[in-house]
């Protein structure tokens, strides 16, 4: 760093606005002393962005190609110049390196060809002759038998991992994504989309120069080829600084999609077969010179094996390696070399046959044959350990003996550290192809069947409470490390996918497979043994989100699979227990058997099947409800009011809309988000998804944008004039939009370009609510001039004119099949109208934000400010359900499109998924539905819940039953301070603010009367009291008599962090600042609510109104959590 002269001005340069950033504003004032000499600056870098990036980046990783290329080439045994350097007198690969126009070059050619390894030196080329810095290399190695590597969101994972790492200013573009969902942003289902983005956001980045990006093995991507290749092809005419250098094998699928890149060159190895032929050559004198060094062959015996080869290779690298490795094992002497050399026939399929005719003739040849079929089976490469839970193996071989047995299975596989793999994608479709009897003797499907048997029985010999030994309950899984030995090493596969062979080992009836889904049988006794242990292995495992979608997909499938109904009933409340406690048992996985258990409904028949794993520091706990509520789950994340939400037309994505400034996407099934978009100016009302769910729509002040749900990027900005877009609507599958202003006029556009379309005058006032029939025939409005206007479309006229002065309507929708219009006002009705005559035919006695029609026509859904959603009978007008649990106002409602489920977004930041099917009358919450104040006795032993609102009643409870004793009525306004006698016979409650009524009066709490009652001196509210002996004292806030007790409102939380309290963000009961027990969304306090701490009781008015008890044995939790 240049050092700082004197005269050097100040106030501009960037190392004063760093020293500013670091220090804060220049000194001002008067100057005593002239500055002389010179100022070091060594700027030092932000500790914690740094450290947020690196984390950025650790979650990125999954793989880094580098060492894949470097673990291959070793694998390979060495990359030979010879080998590869034909290619640089090709004319299509110097087209592709000198001129403009060839962006893409593909090169194909058959198994074995050396593709790999020519890319491997192309790239080594690439990086020593690039003619600056600004020059990037990038790269992606795929391997179908290795689970990291085998899919198109890996590929692109990988290169935006070393562009990154080469160049770190780019993690802004990864960072965007990331700190909206941290690092299931990289794995969830919607990954692809999210990487396309990042990438696509990368590569435009000016920062990036000259760039060559390549992938090997196209064809080796098992998962996502199609959209890697459309990827591909529309990059690669896109960027002019990018060249992309591809290979695959010769696949008509490939070729079909890569032919129509326009800026491309091809270079098929087939059609240079003298120069890949000159390649393989020199590949063999390479090998045999290094057989001769390792086994000390004569010049006749070297030149015997090249004569072989050569003879036999037919251009094939992999021809080669393979025989020169069978010559290489330690019992193949110099003697039997040339009789061994006539054993390998020309030809990879001739020779993989051999290969398996040789394993046949071994003494452990079934042994070999299981292991081949075990690993061209399963959906990853699995580990040695993993191995011996699937294969019987002879009582006299032991785990250090599977190297050798490897070993003998013909070269099909190698060991890269512990993990096998196979040695070829070649080598796995030979045996699929060719070799099914031997290593399927009994069917694929008996395998897989077998797999998923041995799984359970390996995770039922393995599976514990607490297998790490954490002990703490509310350990948080960032601070868990694996114990040495890791005891989830055998079983980490079967934790994951013993679903997936479940149901392909299914596929065909065999003789055990009816029997594992009897009651009594291998699943049935996963789920009343295991079940919890496993989900608490699946959060050790990081892999929590994985396990619940497998879950999700058994009881999908189960349903049609058998008839036993307990067993598809157990695996239905399994679910619904690992969803509603996800956030707990990912976090904290030990969880599972406190909060899980504590929260879930009484007659939930994993909580009664796990009854004993409860946590015996909790001697009290107030009543859970019967059944799981309707409520399917809560979705956390918005930072403010919810305004919006939509299902995609699948119903599997939702979108909701917030005043955060933030539009975001949900697995619907999950629960988690998938992208979060925030690049609003404003609060966004309001979103949809539209054209089959490829675009959404969210307007946010005077402008309307639609983003690609694919990648979240924007596709069209709709700039209306400078009034806020007061509500816009949609119609699926359709080209026009709808958008009403504050400025009283509505205007219809046309999503394909953006332009309006027409404009449709006539409010004199904001437009409410604007909504479009399905046809696109009819218009609807609403407007603060008290009107409900219906517009003709196609020519903008007006109909029909309502007066709605008695109930303007705040929200509108058509049935789907536009024969009924239902308006929602805070009023306190929904409206049913006939289009046919514009009639109200029904008055729905309730008051409703936001109306949505199910899309079947039977069904309305109301949500409204008193914070329920309300599901009506179209037909007869009968409010069906009523579902409670939103803490604020609900402002949206909307169906899947199978109107099984509902959700419903509110002012409390959440979003809630309901079950619209469940006709389930929840229980009356103790306090019946309102908050309460909450206060404590000095032992505990009682809870008086004072009430809010009218009537106010106290209510008395005992903490160690939870049972009401006492209800006391005709209280005049709510208690502003509280306390119990010390006997535990009387209470006092002072109230008034000071204007209307001061009083405080003393009740007996036996017979529930009122005994006396004091009114203060002056017009002031009653702030606190004592009880002496044998009377009373109190203050009045203005002046204080001799003995006074001041008492403190009911949410006060003492800062001492011992021992229990309420976390900060009221997610936590906790124990010395660590979370003890998870407190589930509607357990939680309300805002502005009551919980009260005492030694060992901890109360709860949560926001459903329900107040919650809690006792603790101290000395269990000293003993068990520290």
């Amino acid at each position: 760093m240049d050092a700082i002269h004197k005269n050097r001005p100040l106030e501009n340069s960037p190392v004063d606005r760093a020293l500013v950033s670091s220090f804060g504003d220049f000194n001002s004032g008067l100057q005593i002393t002239k500055n002389t000499g010179t100022i070091n600056f060594h700027p030092q870098a932000d500790h914690s962005e740094a450290s947020e990036n690196r984390k950025c980046l650790q979650a990125l990783h999954a793989t880094d190609p580098r060492r894949d290329k470097s673990r291959i080439e070793t694998a390979k045994g060495g990359l030979l110049e010879d080998a590869y350097n034909w290619v640089f007198d090709n004319a299509e690969f110097k087209r592709w390196c000198h001129d403009q126009e060839s962006q893409l070059l593909w090169i194909k050619g058959d198994p074995g060809k050396g593709k790999t390894m020519l890319l491997c030196g192309l790239i080594n080329e690439l990086t020593k002759s690039a003619p600056t810095s600004d020059t990037t290399v990038i790269f992606f190695f795929c391997q179908a038998t290795d689970a990291r590597i085998n899919h198109a969101t890996a590929v692109l994972r990988g290169l935006i991992f070393m562009l990154v790492d080469q160049h770190p200013a780019l993690v802004s573009h990864v960072r965007r994504e990331y700190d909206k969902a941290g690092e299931k942003v990289f794995k969830d289902a919607n990954a692809w989309e999210a990487l396309l983005g990042i990438l696509t956001s990368i590569l435009q980045d000016p920062l990036l120069q000259t760039t060559y990006l390549i992938i090997d093995a196209l064809d080796e991507c098992t998962a996502g080829l199609s959209r890697l290749l459309d990827f591909i092809v529309e990059k690669s005419s896109f960027y002019p600084h990018v060249k992309w250098l591809v290979s695959s094998r010769n696949w008509p699928s490939i070729e079909q999609t890569l032919e129509t890149a326009p800026r491309k060159e091809r270079l098929w190895l087939e059609l240079n077969e003298a120069s890949v032929s000159k390649a393989v050559a020199s590949f063999i004198h390479y090998k045999v010179q290094t057989l001769k060094s390792k086994k000390n062959y004569s010049d006749d015996i070297r030149d015997a094996v090249t004569e072989h080869l050569l003879a036999n290779a037919h251009g094939t690298f992999l021809w080669v390696a393979l025989v020169c490795e069978e010559l290489a094992k330690f019992n193949v002497s110099r003697r039997a070399v040339q009789r061994k050399l006539k054993e390998f026939p020309a030809g990879l399929d001739q020779l993989y046959q051999r290969m398996l005719d040789q394993i046949g003739e071994s003494e452990d040849a079934e042994l070999c044959k299981s292991i081949l079929g075990v690993s061209t089976t399963v959906y990853r490469p699995i580990t040695l350990d993993e191995l011996g839970s699937y294969i019987d193996f002879p009582d006299d071989i032991e785990l250090s003996d599977l190297e050798e047995i490897i070993r003998l299975c013909g070269s099909f596989l190698t060991l890269r550290g512990s993990t096998i793999f196979l040695v070829h994608q070649s080598a796995k479709d030979f045996l699929r192809r060719e070799a099914v009897r031997e290593i399927f003797p009994h069917g694929e499907v008996f395998v897989h069947h077998s797999i998923f048997s041995k799984s359970l029985e390996a995770m039922n010999r393995t599976l514990r409470r607490d297998i790490y030994g954490l002990v703490y309950p509310g350990y948080p899984i960032e601070r868990v490390k694996p114990p040495d030995p890791e005891p989830l090493a055998a079983i980490q596969y079967a934790c994951l996918y013993w679903v997936d062979h479940l149901q392909m080992g299914s596929r065909q009836v065999g003789a055990n497979v009816p029997d594992d889904l009897e009651e009594g049988g291998l699943v049935d006794t996963f789920f009343r043994k295991n079940y919890l242990y496993w989900l608490e292995a699946i959060s050790l495992l990081r892999s929590l989100s994985e396990g619940l979608a497998s879950m999700l997909r058994l009881e999908h499938w189960i349903k049609f699979e058998i008839q036993h109904a307990k067993l598809v009933d157990r695996i239905q409340d399994a679910c619904r227990f690992a969803l509603y406690h996800q956030p707990a048992i990912r976090d904290w996985p030990l969880q599972v058997y406190a909060s899980a258990l504590i929260f879930s409904p009484v007659e939930s028949i994993t909580r009664i099947q796990y009854e004993e794993q409860q946590p015996t520091w909790v001697t009290f706990k107030s009543q859970m409800e019967d059944q799981w509520s309707p409520c399917l789950q809560t979705l956390e994340g918005h930072g403010d009011d919810v305004h919006s939400v939509c299902f995609s037309h699948d119903s599997k994505l939702l979108a909701s809309a917030s005043s955060d400034r933030t539009v975001k996407i949900w697995d619907a099934s999950s629960g988690q988000c998938l992208t979060t978009i925030d690049e609003h100016r404003g609060p966004v009302d309001s979103v949809s998804f539209l054209q089959n769910s490829k675009l959404l729509a969210s307007p946010s002040f005077s402008t309307i944008r639609l983003w690609d749900t694919s990648n979240g990027q924007p596709v069209m900005t709709i700039e209306g004039d400078n009034s806020w877009f007061t509500s816009v609507t949609f119609v699926h599958d359709s080209d026009l939009l709808a958008s009403g202003s504050a400025t009283g006029i509505i205007k219809l556009w046309n999503i394909n370009n953006g332009q309006c379309i027409r404009s449709l005058e006539g409010h004199q006032a904001i437009v409410r609510a604007v909504t479009l029939s399905h046809d696109s025939r009819l218009l609807v409005s609403t407007s603060n001039d008290e009107t409900m206007k219906i517009w003709d479309v196609n020519s903008g006229r007006c109909l029909w004119t309502i007066d709605m002065r008695l109930d303007n309507a705040s929200s509108l929708s058509f049935s789907h099949d536009s024969q009924l219009l239902a308006s929602g006002s805070l009023d306190g009705s929904v409206k049913l109208w006939e289009t046919s005559s514009w009639t109200c035919v029904k008055n729905l006695s309730s008051d409703a934000l936001s109306v949505t029609f199910s899309h079947d026509s039977k069904l309305l859904a109301s949500g409204s400010a008193d914070s329920t959603v309300k599901l009506w009978d179209v037909r007869s007008g009968q409010c069906l359900q009523t579902f409670k649990g939103h803490q604020s106002t609900v402002q949206s409602v909307a169906f899947s499109h199978d109107s099984k489920f509902l959700a419903s977004a509110s002012d409390d930041k959440t979003i809630r998924i309901w079950d619209a099917t469940s006709r389930q009358r929840s229980r009356e919450f103790d306090t019946h539905g309102d908050r309460s104040d909450l206060y404590l006795s000095h032992d505990s032993r009682l809870l008086a819940a004072a009430k809010r609102k009218r009537p106010y009643d106290i209510m008395i409870w005992d903490t160690r039953n939870g049972r009401c004793i006492q209800t006391v009525h005709s209280l005049k306004s709510n208690p502003s301070s509280f306390m119990f006698s010390n006997d535990l016979r009387l209470f006092a409650a002072g109230s008034g603010d000071g204007t209307i009524d001061c009083t405080m009066q003393i009740w007996d709490i036996g017979s529930g009367k009122c005994i006396q009652t004091f009114t203060t001196p002056r017009r002031v509210g009653v702030r606190g009291f004592l009880f002496g002996n044998p009377n009373l004292r109190f203050a009045d806030g203005t002046s204080v008599s001799s003995s006074f007790y001041i008492d403190r409102p009911a949410w006060y939380t003492i800062s001492n962090s011992q021992g229990l309290r309420i976390s900060d963000d009221g997610r936590c009961i906790t124990w010395n600042s660590e979370c003890l027990l998870w407190l589930p969304p509607e357990y939680r306090a309300a805002p502005r609510s009551s919980h009260l701490v005492s030694e060992s009781t901890v109360c709860i008015s949560s926001a459903s109104g329900r107040v919650l008890i809690f006792d603790f044995d101290y000395a269990a939790l000293s003993q068990t959590c520290g």
